[in-house]
């Protein structure tokens, strides 16, 4: 098992489902860019409540991380190319609201453009 914190920009809407015994997750796709410049798909699903309701909330091109368990794969695009992506089970989800949230909770943190 690899566990990887993976960030990007989300591909499209996250979309909620039910699983067999009427569980809920959550697909999405998430655009990384790799070392070299190349552009990474991540299919993202999370059962736990916490990150299903923060995929939830973003638009499609809102920046997030994601952490947990990670899998590499390979698939062919329509020339027969193949390429590298990722399947990751989502763990939790930070996003830029999580951040703000965070510092407000500790007591309005300061950041770098908060101060003279």
């Amino acid at each position: 098992m690899i566990e990887g914190l993976v960030s990007g920009t989300l591909m499209g809407l996250a979309e909620e489902r039910q699983g067999k015994n009427d569980s809920a997750f959550v697909l999405a796709k998430l655009k990384a860019t790799a070392g070299d410049g190349e552009s990474l798909i991540v299919n993202v699903i999370a059962f736990a409540a916490e990150a299903r309701a923060a995929l939830l909330a973003l638009d499609e091109g809102d920046t997030l991380a994601v952490s947990g368990t990670l899998t590499p794969k390979v698939w062919t695009d329509k020339q027969g190319n193949t390429r590298p992506a990722l399947d990751l089970v989502a763990s939790q989800v930070l996003t830029v609201y999580h951040v703000d949230r965070k510092r407000a909770t500790l007591g309005g943190a300061s950041t770098p453009t908060d101060t003279p």
